[in-house]
């Protein structure tokens, strides 16, 4: 066993962690935890980045399960959207009330 693995599993696994400081607002990633499992990945993030009550909900995600494009690709996997002017957010009108938009 590499020293790599051995020392993965002796923390857990990594897992990414997503805080939502108040309702209606996106969750925004504020770092990462080792744990063995979801419930021991939530209370370590609890921990580590909620000691001030600055959020009010959590997410864990394990990292290797976060799949992302790269510089090199932006370009061309986005670029077929700015021929559909409907997907701009510009195209639609906000309702009075929204909040957090």
């Amino acid at each position: 066993m590499s020293e790599e693995q051995t020392n993965q599993s002796e923390q857990g696994i990594l897992w990414e962690v997503f805080i939502q400081s108040k309702p209606g607002i996106p969750h925004k990633h504020a770092g990462s935890v080792h744990a063995h499992d979801a419930e021991m990945a939530l209370k370590a993030a609890r921990d580590v980045y909620t000691r001030r009550r600055e959020g009010v909900s959590l997410w864990v995600v394990p990292s290797n399960m976060i799949h992302a494009t790269t510089e090199e690709e932006a370009e061309s996997f986005f670029d077929p959207a700015d021929d559909k002017a409907y997907r701009h957010p510009t195209f639609y009108t906000i309702p009075e009330g929204v909040k957090y938009l």
